[in-house]
């Protein structure tokens, strides 16, 4: 399964529809990120007012977005930083599992932080590869 078809399976697995039909893989992966930081924040709203199964939930949204931007990785193409990124999704699926056992704001800040840092490097994505390679560049 390519990239682009794992990315499409990741957001019928969490809902989210909007814009998906017509974007690039960078935009699919930014999609992604954005329904992840999304979901992060409802979390955290959640255990601030005592929603325990909704944080659940929120946060089980969030893991599937985890692994899938990690499914899509491409570790041929992507080298270093594919392995380098692997391995930070890795630590944030146990982050993500702490959090939710623990309701820890902490941990889950520190999750949301890293996640916005690797989202705001995705927005400049658009202005580097041209859009006609963004497709072949990230596949």
């Amino acid at each position: 399964m390519n990239m682009r078809q794992r990315a499409l399976a990741s957001y019928g697995d969490v809902k989210v529809s909007t814009g998906v039909a017509g974007a690039d893989n960078v935009q699919l992966i930014q999609m992604l990120f954005d329904g992840l930081i999304e979901s992060l924040a409802t979390a955290k709203g959640q255990i601030e007012r005592g929603m325990i199964e909704e944080k659940s939930k929120s946060l089980a949204r969030a893991g599937r977005i985890v692994v899938g931007l990690q499914g899509a990785l491409d570790f041929d193409k992507g080298g270093d930083i594919a392995r380098n990124l692997n391995d930070l999704y890795s630590y944030v699926t146990r982050r993500l599992f702490h959090v939710n056992a623990h309701n820890d704001l902490e941990a889950l800040r520190e999750v949301h932080n890293l996640m916005a840092e690797i989202r705001s490097a995705w927005a400049m994505v658009p202005q580097l590869v041209p859009p006609s390679q963004r497709k072949a560049a990230i596949n």
